[in-house]
């Protein structure tokens, strides 16, 4: 397999590791479903390949005495083809639920199929995501909500990004597709993370316009005397004024 990989091209190559997230994100999202899956990160070493899993329950992703994490491992390793001991999978938990757009993308999802309404669903949503220190939040619904027609309804709240590179940095973005009885609902969920230097909260890259105003510097200032200029002294004996001879 690694002979087949340093022959590939770096377009091919790009497009095949694509591929595989692809793939892979699709898995582990419809098998973590209930378990909060919030992302995938892929790390490629010289001595195997490390899948870190997201999720905001990482036991249910473990599983009692790791027995589930090995089982993904399995699957994972039967499913692309690699070698014996190559790939690991680890478990990181989201700390902050309120930021991570594909784990509101879920809870909107399991609000709607347990029967709540979609603008009571919509909304708690929204407050939850600014509560915990987002900047913006939009949330979209699509399809046979109500009517046998079919519609599209738009929630937002706050500051959001829609276009150049800033949206790619700050925005986090999820999709996910609710199976009713009238037939299938898009949900689709955007959340603006704010500047932070730490990385915690969201990226530590600061907006093009973001502009920060300093306070003003408290000078000392010294009052200085001039000396006063010596009076002119005038002369004792004026000279007299001069006569015309005629």
């Amino acid at each position: 397999m690694a002979d087949i990989q340093l022959q590939l091209s770096k377009k091919k190559k790009h497009v095949k590791d694509g591929v595989f997230y692809a793939e892979l994100n699709e898995f582990l999202g419809s098998v973590l479903a209930e378990d909060g899956y919030s992302g995938v990160e892929v790390r490629i070493t010289p001595v195997r390949t490390e899948i870190i899993i997201r999720a905001t329950r990482t036991r249910g992703v473990l599983g009692e005495k790791g027995r589930r994490i090995r089982e993904l491992t399995t699957l994972v390793q039967r499913r692309f083809g690699f070698a014996d001991k190559s790939v690991e999978l680890y478990a990181e938990r989201v700390d902050n639920r309120g930021l991570s757009a594909a784990t509101q993308a879920e809870s909107l999802r399991y609000k709607l199929l347990n029967g709540l309404p979609v603008r009571r669903a919509a909304y708690g949503v929204l407050r939850f995501v600014m509560e915990n220190g987002a900047k913006g939040v939009e949330v979209i619904v699509s399809g046979k909500l109500r009517a046998q027609r079919a519609q599209v309804m738009k929630f937002k709240d706050g500051y959001m990004l829609s276009s150049g590179t800033p949206k790619e940095v700050f925005v986090d973005e999820a999709n996910r597709h609710v199976q009713m009885k009238g037939g299938i609902i898009g949900v689709k969920v955007k959340i603006m993370k704010p500047s932070d230097p730490e990385g915690k909260m969201g990226p530590k890259a600061r907006l093009p316009d973001d502009v920060e105003i300093l306070e003003p510097k408290e000078y000392s200032v010294r009052v200085v005397e001039e000396p006063k200029a010596a009076a002119p002294t005038v002369a004792a004996t004026e000279k007299a004024p001069a006569t015309r001879q005629y």
